[in-house]
């Protein structure tokens, strides 16, 4: 299954695809994306032999799909369950390099992820959590029609600096709403 809008394409993880997540994700000690990406949790590297250990984890998976844009692999999506009995899921993106930000692909992509949840599951709630220190993340949730359900207040420490965790949602009828407009 794969989706594209306005030439940015998501879809599951190919075995072509794992040289490049390796470079974008645990080649470098200290990327970029690490700087905006909950930088409170250390990033570790690792070899790519390591990395393809988890292979399994990652190809062909319904939570874990990759982000395009014009053939070239720049990000991710992913979803987890909170609590799966009661369907509370939680999604993320990461868009690796700098260049590609704020350019409406991170947008673009969610637009196509939250759909495709929806479509393919039973939920009545999608979410999102970041933290205060990402003006960006906050913002796209906001224009995607998500609501600030919680502010857990002085919980993320970084660089002697103490942030709030942020929680975002969106109820399947606001989607659908939404999307109307």
């Amino acid at each position: 299954m794969t989706y594209t809008l306005e030439g940015v394409t998501i879809r599951p993880i190919k075995e072509d695809d794992l040289r490049r997540m390796w470079e974008l994700t645990f080649k470098e000690e200290n990327p970029e994306w690490k700087k905006w990406d909950a930088p409170y949790y250390p990033h570790m590297t690792m070899s790519y032999e390591v990395y393809l250990e988890r292979k399994d984890k990652l190809i062909a998976q319904d939570d874990y799909w990759g982000i395009e844009v014009d053939g070239e692999l720049i990000g991710m999506l992913s979803y987890y369950w909170e609590h799966k009995p009661s369907l509370w899921l939680e999604m993320g993106i990461l868009i690796y390099e700098p260049k590609y930000w704020s350019g409406g692909f991170g947008t673009k992509a969610l637009t196509m992820w939250i759909d495709h949840l929806f479509n393919e599951m039973p939920l009545v709630r999608v979410g999102l959590t970041t933290w205060s220190g990402n003006m960006r993340m906050i913002r796209v949730a906001e224009k995607l029609g998500m609501t600030m359900e919680a502010r857990i207040r002085k919980v993320r420490f970084w660089n002697g600096v103490y942030y709030d965790s942020i929680r975002m949602g969106v109820l399947r009828e606001e989607w659908e709403e939404h999307k109307a407009k």
